[in-house]
């Protein structure tokens, strides 16, 4: 049995992803911020956490295997109608929350046999797609931090990033909620549908088990062929 830390765990991918390992039989400790825990789930701890202000994981084992970060934001406007402060607020969440979290828990991991992190970033970084300035932004720099810690932290620590399309995830429900906006977005994607929770979630857990352990400072695009196949 593993230890595994998921931040944003309440709902959405990262809710999938605790669901799947505790399934497994592994313990999981999820945070959630505003959106509060529905249901309790066998061998997930749940602790509140705000990635804005002061992190304390106080609450962890002094071992873990794993920390997969899962908080974003999705902001899809015309450029010239985002502010400065837009750009830096993502900037906090993403990649200020994802800096504060890994340095939080980095003695913990560097404490396991062989652990590894995962990050969240988006096709929109590889594939330039319009009004997504907001979140590329921010989530470019996601991958420029995966690389440069893989390297930083082999070969104790294995650190990869995963970049999905859109996914039916609360978190993107202004952009799936009537069927008409569904059936146009899956139409966008080579396999004509849109992401679910467990695609992304089934590569998340590929990813920190011993099935990827010669995987290191890689960008996973698993969005349906959007960032690779013209259809």
């Amino acid at each position: 049995m593993a230890n595994y830390f998921i931040v944003g765990a309440s709902s959405g991918i990262g809710k999938q992803l605790a669901t799947q390992l505790s399934e497994a039989g592994h313990k999981v400790f999820g945070t959630f911020n505003k959106t509060a825990v529905s249901e309790n789930i066998s061998n997930v701890e749940y602790h509140s956490m705000d990635v804005l202000a002061e992190v304390n994981v106080d609450f962890l084992p002094e071992t873990i295997d794993a920390l997969i970060y899962c908080p974003g934001s999705i902001n899809l406007k015309p450029f010239t109608r985002i502010k400065v402060a837009d750009f830096l607020s993502d900037f906090d969440l993403q990649v200020g929350g994802a800096v504060k979290v890994i340095q939080a828990v980095l003695p913990r991991l560097k404490a396991a046999e062989h652990s590894s992190i995962v990050l969240f970033s988006t096709v929109a970084v590889q594939t330039g797609l319009p009004f997504h300035t907001q979140v590329a932004a921010s989530k470019g720099a996601i991958e420029g931090l995966t690389k440069s810690l893989a390297a930083e932290f082999a070969p104790k620590i294995r650190v990869n990033c995963i970049a999905p399309s859109l996914t039916d995830t609360p978190l993107a429900a202004m952009l799936l909620n009537n069927d008409q906006k569904k059936d146009a977005n899956a139409e966008r994607h080579p396999l004509k549908r849109i992401g679910r929770t467990e695609d992304i979630a089934n590569m998340a857990e590929f990813l920190i088990s011993d099935k990827a352990a010669w995987i290191t400072g890689q960008i996973m695009h698993v969005d349906g062929g959007m960032s690779t196949v013209k259809s």
